[in-house]
């Protein structure tokens, strides 16, 4: 079954440009496997957000209406430091069965904290090490926290550059937990796909429990909205070519690091032309997440 938009617009979203629904057909138990909560009831630690106020469950369900999607999954943004609060009240709201998150922990977290989040429905833990400003973790914890979290399943979710896969090679390869790359693996554009981490992540899907997430199109790209940043299209043809049983999409909702919001149902046709083919969508959006977040196949 598919879910399918009967109407061509519907409430506008906060933090999300436009008011269309996306034109692809949608199917049901699809997953946004990659956005933040933001609300005032939990004290952020650092501001690293761009023009962000706030960005609620409640606002976010908006989303999910306009899009068609009915599962998420909520990953604690840096604003928060290690405080995982504002993900765990998300995924109680939202339920768990159709919600999941992936928390930021450092090497102090115990196995208590550790148990108790895993109740709530974390999966992993997220090193958005991409900049170091306002990173609450660092490299050096890396390895000693996937150890740790290997006894419960969770995998390790990487933002890093392109430069620092390389740089940490010899590391990813000991991680004895699933690896799950953020926004494409952040090829920089327009080396893209000749950099050299696409060998690497390339080796790293071959072994078979590293995934990659689909989102954040805008990061890299260097040709902006108005051409649908079609300049990251190829990489997302190349990963969908090269392991489409390991890849997941996400919307990055509110977007915190763009002053300007993109229109999130364009974000999500870019599906259509990255792949024509509906069992792929489906894989990305339904089954994918499903074994890599625990939701029902």
């Amino acid at each position: 079954m598919t879910h399918i938009n009967t109407a061509a617009t519907c409430t506008p979203v906060p933090n999300s440009a436009g008011s269309d629904r996306p034109n692809m057909h949608v199917p049901m138990n699809a997953c946004d496997a990659h956005l933040h909560i933001y609300d005032d009831r939990f004290p952020q630690a650092v501001d690293a957000a761009a023009g962000l106020a706030l960005a609620t469950v409640h606002q976010y369900q908006l989303l999910q209406k306009r899009l068609g999607t009915s599962r998420a999954v909520i990953v604690t943004p840096r604003s928060y430091g290690t405080d995982n609060r504002v993900t765990v009240d998300a995924i109680a709201q939202l339920g768990l069965s159709n919600a999941r998150g992936v928390a930021v922990l450092r090497s102090d977290a115990t196995d208590q904290t550790m148990d108790e989040l895993d109740r709530a429905g974390i999966r992993g833990i997220r090193f958005s090490l991409y900049t170091p400003k306002n990173a609450a973790a660092s490299f050096d914890m890396v390895e000693s926290l996937a150890n740790r979290i290997h006894r419960l399943g969770w995998h390790l979710q990487l933002h890093w550059t392109a430069d620092q896969f390389v740089e940490h090679a010899e590391m990813l390869w000991r991680l004895p937990c699933p690896l799950v790359l953020d926004h494409m693996g952040r090829l920089p554009q327009p080396l893209g796909l000749h950099h050299p981490a696409v060998k690497l992540i390339e080796q790293l899907l071959n072994k078979g429990d590293t995934w990659i997430k689909l989102s954040g199109a805008y990061l890299d790209s260097q040709v902006g909205e108005a051409n649908d940043f079609s300049d990251v299209d190829a990489v997302a043809r190349h990963w969908i070519a090269q392991a489409p049983d390991r890849l997941v999409w996400g919307s990055d909702w509110p977007h915190p690091t763009e002053a300007h919001k993109p229109d999130d149902a364009k974000m999500m046709d870019r599906l259509n032309t990255w792949t024509q083919d509906h069992d792929t969508i489906k894989k990305i959006l339904v089954h994918n997440p499903a074994e890599l977040y625990g939701f029902e196949n």
